[in-house]
Parts: C-alpha cells; sequence; structure tokens
C-alpha cells in the first residue's frame, strides 16, 4: 500500500492519531483481559511472561491486529514522524526471541483452540502485511523499510505456519459455521484467512476454505435481519456471509447467491436494518462493541458492493448504507474510553485503507 493509495482516503493527521492511539495500547500491559489456560501453579504468570510480543492492548488478538494496523500505517505513510515511532514499536515486538516464545505458548498442551478463530485469523492478516511490505519496493520508502519488514515477517514464519495449521485442523471437524457477531464468527475469520492465502501462496487451505463456505453457506436464503444486532455485536453475522462469499464464488454465481440471500434490498426492514447503531456506553467493554459494528458493517457493505456490475440498483444501496456507518464509526474512534481505545484504531484503518478489497479509499 504505497503512501500515494493510502491517502485516498486517510491523510497523514488521520492515520497520526490511529496511530498514536494504537501505539498507546500495543505494549500497555493493563488492563489486561487473558484467556489463559492453566495446568499449574506455574502458569501464573504476567501477560508480558506468557505471549510477550502480543502481551498489550488488553488481549491477545487485540494486541495482534493493533500490529497489523500499525504495520499498515508505516506501509502507506512511511515518511511520516509517526512511522518512525512504529517502526521502533515492531522491531521492540517482533523479535525471533518473543516469536519463539509465542510458539511455545501457543504449543502447549490444551492450547490447541487459543485465540481460534478470531485471533488465528488476525495473525495471519499481519503476517500478509509483513509480506507484502517487505516483498516489494517502491518510492515511497527506503529499501531497509522493505528489508526491516522482510526481517519481522522471517520471524514471524513459524507463528504464521502454526496458526495456520490450526485452522486446517479445526475447519473439517466444525459441522457448522459460527454465526455470531462476536470474536467467534467464522465468516469474517475465514475471509481474513482466505486474503492472506494469496499473500502467503497457500493453495490448500484456500481451497479448504472455500470448500467450507460452499458447504456452509451455499444454499442459504432469506437472511434474517430482524434478528440483528444482537445487543454486544462488533460484528453482523449476515453481512460477515455475505462478504465471504463474494470472495468465494465466481461473480455470476454470487449475485444468484445474493438474490436468494438479501431479497429487496429496499424494503423497510432492510432500511432499519443497514441503519448506523449507537452504543449506549462507550466505557463498557461490551457496549462499545457497538461502535465498532458500524464500522465492521461499513467494509462488509463497500465488499458486497464491489461484486456487483456496474449499473446494479443495489450498488448505491450499499455504498449509501457503508458511508453512513462509516462516518458513525469513525467518529467514535476515541481515546478517553479503553474499552474501545484499545481496538478500535485497527477496525478504523482496515476501513479506511479498504484492505478487505485490496486497496484504498
Amino acid at each position: 500500500m504505497p503512501e500515494s493509495e493510502s491517502r485516498a482516503g486517510l491523510d497523514p493527521f488521520t492515520a497520526g492519531r490511529f496511530a498514536a492511539l494504537i501505539l498507546a495500547a500495543v505494549h500497555r500491559e493493563y488492563p489486561s483481559h487473558v484467556t489463559h489456560y492453566m495446568a499449574g501453579d506455574d502458569d501464573a504468570r504476567p501477560p508480558r511472561e506468557l505471549t510477550p510480543a502480543f502481551f498489550g492492548s488488553f488481549d491477545w488478538h487485540s494486541a495482534v491486529h493493533g500490529h497489523w494496523a500499525l504495520a499498515r500505517l508505516a506501509r502507506g505513510f512511511p515518511t511520516t514522524p509517526f512511522a518512525v515511532k512504529i517502526r521502533a514499536a515492531l522491531l521492540r515486538s517482533l523479535t525471533p526471541e518473543n516469536l519463539a516464545d509465542e510458539v511455545a505458548y501457543m504449543s502447549a498442551t490444551g492450547r490447541a483452540g487459543f485465540e481460534r478463530p478470531y485471533g488465528l485469523a488476525w495473525l495471519l492478516q499481519l503476517c500478509a502485511e509483513l509480506r507484502e511490505w517487505g516483498g516489494r519496493d517502491t518510492a515511497d520508502a527506503p529499501r531497509q523499510e522493505h528489508a526491516a519488514a522482510a526481517v519481522w515477517s522471517d520471524a514471524l514464519a513459524p507463528l504464521e505456519s502454526l496458526c495456520a495449521e490450526r485452522l486446517r485442523a479445526w475447519l473439517p471437524k466444525l459441522p457448522w459455521p459460527i454465526r455470531t457477531g462476536l470474536h467467534s464468527q467464522t465468516a469474517l475469520s475465514l475471509s481474513l484467512a482466505l486474503d492472506w492465502t494469496r499473500a502467503s501462496g497457500d493453495a490448500s487451505l484456500a481451497a479448504l476454505i472455500r470448500d467450507r463456505a460452499g458447504a456452509w453457506h451455499a444454499d442459504d436464503a432469506d437472511a434474517p435481519i430482524a434478528y440483528e444486532p444482537s445487543g454486544h455485536d462488533f460484528l453482523s453475522p449476515v453481512l460477515g456471509e455475505a462478504d465471504l462469499m463474494r470472495r468465494v464464488l465466481a461473480p455470476d454465481r454470487y449475485l444468484a447467491w445474493l438474490d436468494r440471500f438479501l431479497p429487496d434490498l429496499d424494503r423497510p426492514a432492510t432500511r432499519r436494518w443497514l441503519t448506523p447503531v449507537t452504543s449506549p456506553d462507550p466505557a463498557d467493554g461490551h457496549l462499545s462493541h457497538l461502535d465498532g459494528l458500524n464500522l465492521s458493517r461499513a467494509w462488509m457493505l463497500e465488499g458486497i458492493a464491489s461484486a456487483l456490475p456496474a449499473g446494479d440498483p443495489r450498488g448505491p444501496l450499499l455504498l449509501e448504507a457503508a458511508d453512513t456507518h462509516g462516518e458513525a464509526g469513525l467518529a467514535a474512534v476515541r481515546s478517553e474510553h479503553y474499552a474501545g481505545a484499545h481496538w478500535l484504531g485497527t477496525y478504523a484503518v482496515y476501513y479506511l485503507t479498504r484492505r478487505g478489497l485490496g486497496g484504498a479509499r
């Protein structure tokens, strides 16, 4: 993502604000919410000892996707002062020693389900970002910055392989998708992982994801939009599924599938569903999820619209809804409440840089 692309929708001032928000969190150890399998007294250790690369940002997955967002911002704005701070933060976290400890932690008995699937998928996104950053030289950044990204990518390779293998082992055993608006949702994680397969060349995992998505969703129809959102959602099960399937199906098959899955997008019930939500308490860790729901809805709506042919009447409707959700979501990315500040910056960066579409806004 060269600087010229990212500037289309993310100016240096705003990018710097998000960078500062994320930098303040990625090495902040407390407060911390650790989901930690303990086999004995010796496992009672602080977060920085358990997972020394990704111990901040309240929880492991937020630390991981915070590092992803930092890498994306530094890659997009390499000549800014905040990029210098980002590279120092990545250098501190992504050492071979820290990452070896991460692999050892995840490989311990009882942790096969650690951060599955959400954290695993975001780790793969971080690896994809560093692969792309380290694999090409542009006029936007000195050659040594690409070399540093390549070094970090190499250091992450064992953890990257472990996360991919965890998904590869799990997906064939999962009989049904997980249709939640929270971390365990399969649709978003499979979308992130499938995008990673393009950067990594992992054809076997790509084929498995397409196979499972088809088995779970190919015959879905009349999405139950009246059931959304749930009170703690930060993802839309319906939009997540539709955004996944546009990655999986050929264009003509996707249009036919979307006709069945979301018929009559202009009806009143759909317009109500595609109206931004408001968090009643941004300081509450669960209720603040609704601020993120606006951002994830925004990028998913754009993703669905991107798969429609020119002139399709659904396109303007979806893009209008994406814009209103994006505006509401971005307005909620603030620093005063750590409940949202430790993760919402990532969602803003993902939306504004159109990571799921492979380009910039």
